[in-house]
C-alpha cells in the first residue's frame, strides 16, 4: 500500500486534523492546520502519519498519558489558537442552520480544574487500572496525573484506586464519579460487585482514610462524614450522590454572570432544566423563579438547599420531565424570560413551544452546539432576535463547548 502526501487545512470537529483530497477529506489524528504529514489511508483516516512539516502553533503536551489517554484532544496546541477553534465550532454549528451569527470569543473557564470526574476502573491481571480510556479503544490508560483536573481529584487518585480495587466485578469496569465540594470530595461508584456488602467495614475506613465527605456504591451511601456541600451564590446545597454538576467552578460562575445579565429586569423568570439550581439560586437575587427538572436526585437536593435559603425573591419549583410535557404557551404566559439549560440533546419540544410564545427574552445554555442551533433556529423562525451567542470553555483540551446564546421579541 502506497503512501500519500497530506496537507492538513483545518481543524475537524472532534480536533482531528483534516486534509482536502481528490476522492474526499482525510482525518490525521495529532496534525494541525499548516503541516504536512505521509501516510496511509484507510476508510478516510491516516494511518500511523509522518510528521514532514510541523506549524508553529503546534506546543509540547502538559501530560505524560496525553499519547495515549482519550480524556484530551488538543494538548498539542497552542492556547490562542485553540480558544479559537472552540468559537469556530459555535459558528460553524450555526452556519449549518442558516444561522449567519456574530460569535463572541471564546471565555476560558478553565481555573482550577475540573471539579466533577468520571473516571473508569477495570482489572488487568491482578492489578486494578484507574483513569480514562485510550483513544478509539475500550483499553484503559491507567492515569497517574490529569492535566484537567482539581489538583485535589488528582492527589487522591491512588487512594480512590484502592476503593476500586475492592468493589470490581469479576468482569467488567466500574465507573467512578467524582466531584469536590467545599466539604471534601463526593464519591459515587457504580456498576460494583454486588457482594460487596461484606466489604462495608474496610471501605468506610478507606473512606476515612482519604477524608472523603461522601462515598456511594450502587446509589447507596455507605458513609457521609460530612455533607458534601456545593455553594450556589451563598446557597449551601448538599449534592447528590453522582448528580450534575458544572464541569468547573469558574465555569459555573461566568455561565451564571451571563445568564443573569442577560435577563436584566426581568421581575419573572422559568429555568428549565434547571438542575440543582446553578441558575435559578443566583437568579432569585434580583426575580422571582420557577424552577423546572425531571431528575428526581437534583429536585430533592434543590428543595432542601432552598428550605434554608435567604435573601430569595420568591422561588417555587415542580419535577417534570420536559422532553416529555414542556411547558405550553398559556404556562409561558406569566414569565419575562425564560432560561432553559438541557442535556446535549437540546429542547426542540420545548423551543418550539416558545417559539410561539410572548416570552420577552430566552437564554439558551448548551453544551452541544449542533441541538443549541436547532433550537436557535426555530426561535429565529418563531419571531426571535439573536442578540448574542457566548461560547464558554470549561472542557480544556477537548471538543467540547459550552454556549449561551440570547434571543429576545419585540
Amino acid at each position: 500500500m502506497s503512501e500519500t502526501n497530506l496537507l492538513i487545512s483545518e481543524l475537524g470537529h472532534r480536533g482531528d486534523g483534516v486534509a482536502q483530497t481528490d476522492t474526499g477529506p482525510v482525518y490525521v489524528p495529532g496534525a494541525l492546520p499548516g503541516e504536512t504529514v505521509t501516510a496511509h489511508i484507510v476508510n478516510g483516516r491516516a494511518q500511523n502519519p509522518n510528521f514532514n512539516t510541523l506549524s508553529p502553533e503546534r506546543v509540547t503536551p502538559v501530560c505524560r498519558h496525553y499519547e495515549t489517554c482519550g480524556g484530551c484532544a488538543l494538548q498539542h496546541l497552542a492556547k490562542a489558537p485553540y480558544l479559537v477553534w472552540k468559537r469556530e465550532l459555535v459558528a460553524k454549528a450555526l452556519r449549518d442552520r442558516g444561522i449567519d451569527a456574530v460569535v463572541s470569543d471564546t471565555i476560558s473557564a478553565t481555573a482550577g480544574g475540573r471539579r466533577r470526574a468520571v473516571l473508569t476502573a477495570t482489572r488487568a491481571g491482578r492489578h486494578t487500572l484507574l483513569g480514562y480510556h485510550e483513544k478509539a479503544s475500550h483499553r484503559l490508560v491507567d492515569i497517574s496525573e490529569c492535566a484537567v483536573l482539581d489538583p485535589a481529584i488528582v492527589k487522591a487518585l491512588p487512594g480512590l484506586k484502592t476503593i476500586a480495587a475492592e468493589l470490581l466485578p469479576r468482569k467488567g469496569e466500574l465507573r467512578l464519579t467524582v466531584l469536590n465540594t467545599t466539604t471534601g470530595l463526593d464519591v459515587a461508584i457504580d456498576k460494583a460487585d454486588k457482594g460487596y456488602d461484606r466489604k462495608i467495614p474496610i471501605l468506610s475506613q478507606k473512606a476515612v482514610e482519604l477524608d472523603l465527605a461522601r462515598l456511594s456504591v450502587n446509589g447507596e451511601v455507605l458513609l457521609e462524614i460530612r455533607p458534601p456541600v456545593l455553594d450556589m451564590n451563598g446557597v449551601g446545597l448538599a449534592a447528590a450522590p453522582g448528580g450534575f454538576t458544572q464541569a468547573t467552578l469558574a465555569g459555573e460562575e461566568i455561565l451564571s454572570r451571563i445568564v443573569s445579565d442577560g435577563t436584566g429586569k426581568a421581575k419573572t423568570v422559568a429555568d428549565l432544566f434547571s438542575g440543582v439550581g446553578t441558575f435559578a439560586f443566583r437568579l432569585a437575587r434580583q426575580a422571582n423563579v420557577h424552577a423546572v427538572e425531571g431528575d428526581a436526585g437534583a429536585v430533592t437536593a434543590f428543595d432542601k438547599a432552598l428550605r434554608n435559603a435567604r435573601g430569595l425573591k420568591k422561588v417555587t419549583f415542580e419535577r417534570r420531565d420536559l422532553f416529555r410535557r414542556p411547558l405550553v404557551q398559556e404556562e409561558l404566559e406569566g414569565f419575562d424570560a425564560v432560561v432553559f439549560d438541557p442535556p446535549r440533546a437540546g429542547a426542540q419540544a420545548q423551543a418550539e413551544l416558545l417559539a410561539g410564545s410572548k416570552v420577552k427574552t430566552i437564554l439558551a445554555v448548551s453544551c452541544n452546539p449542533a441541538t443549541l442551533a436547532r433550537d436557535v433556529r426555530l426561535l429565529l423562525d418563531g419571531g426571535y432576535t439573536l442578540q448574542s451567542v457566548t461560547p464558554v470553555d470549561q472542557f480544556l483540551y477537548s471538543p467540547h463547548i459550552e454556549v449561551v446564546a440570547l434571543l429576545t421579541r419585540e
